[in-house]
């Protein structure tokens, strides 16, 4: 598991690449961007619940003065990445967007010299600087005017909410199962969501499908596989990997998200982007070498 554990990192980075492909579809649908994210978190806790019920129902049992916790990865990360995430894009383009979430990267890394007291050395460093140029290729500038200042605001509100997931998550899987750990933070994500996604009109708009059961269904796959598996691989990963490492290394998501534009939507890929693709799996690469292997143990 240990040797596994990058990855599991790979393959969260891997699903959250494809997750664009299930918004433009539920777009499609009538669903506003807060409430599909709103959908990807509530049916998401539905599923860990069913999964623990059925599997094992001890890993529901935690201490109550930890329930903080949770709601700080459930709200204060899941949530309010999503929320801030998306509504940076209403106000700039994807890729502005994307690069100021990849700054979550560097924020982990400074978060974890400060709680965890990790040590900075050349190829951290060297590694985040790859990933983060190379998440700027691929993603590109996408802005020819200003950027307005709520728009960054939101966009670096929406990194440290992505970055807070591992911190947090790393503080709770040493008193936790990873399946508790994540199956809580969707379940105080889920409970948040609902206060903010309008039920009422998704009710209407699933209503008011042609084909209710494949919307449905369509529904709870995009929770699965965009948000169930690779949130819990993510935080299975952060067992063994620490999270400065394990955030540089799910920079992978833009380059499968680039890829999967091309091969589904045929979009373009240009040369910077082919380049910011090789710079992002050096950094991988840089990252698991033998000599700075990052998984060691805690």
């Amino acid at each position: 598991m240990k040797r596994l554990a990058p990855v599991f990192i790979l393959l969260a980075g891997t699903l959250w690449g494809v997750m664009g492909i299930f918004v433009r579809r539920l777009g499609e649908y009538g669903f506003s961007s807060i409430q599909i994210a709103s959908l990807r978190i509530i049916c998401g806790a539905v599923i860990f619940l069913m999964i623990v019920s059925v599997r094992d129902r001890q890993s529901l049992k935690i201490r109550f003065r930890d329930l903080g916790w949770f709601l700080g990865m459930g709200i204060g990360s899941l949530l309010l990445f999503t929320v801030c995430y998306f509504t940076a894009i209403s106000m700039a383009s994807l890729s502005v967007a994307a690069i100021l979430l990849y700054t979550a990267p560097g924020m982990v890394m400074l978060m974890s010299v400060i709680f965890f007291r990790e040590k900075l050395n050349g190829r951290k460093l060297a590694a985040l600087a790859l990933a983060f140029l190379g998440c700027v290729l691929v993603t590109g500038t996408g802005e020819r005017g200003g950027v307005p200042a709520a728009a960054v605001g939101f966009g670096f509100v929406s990194a440290l909410g992505y970055g807070l997931y591992s911190i947090l998550g790393t503080v709770m899987l040493r008193k936790y199962k990873p399946l508790t750990v994540t199956t809580y933070a969707f379940v105080c994500g889920g409970a948040g969501a609902m206060c903010i996604c309008h039920p009422a009109e998704i009710f209407h708009v699933i209503q008011n499908a042609e084909n209710r059961a494949v919307l449905v269904l369509l529904i709870f796959v995009t929770a699965f596989l965009t948000a169930v598996l690779p949130y819990l691989f993510y935080t299975v990963g952060l067992s063994f990997v620490r999270a400065s490492s394990a955030s540089i290394m799910a920079s992978v998501e833009p380059v499968v998200a680039t890829i999967a534009g091309v091969a589904v939507f045929r979009e373009k890929l240009t040369l910077a982007a082919f380049g910011g693709i090789l710079m992002v799996l050096c950094a991988i690469i840089l990252l698991n070498l033998p000599a700075g292997r990052m998984t060691e143990e805690r």
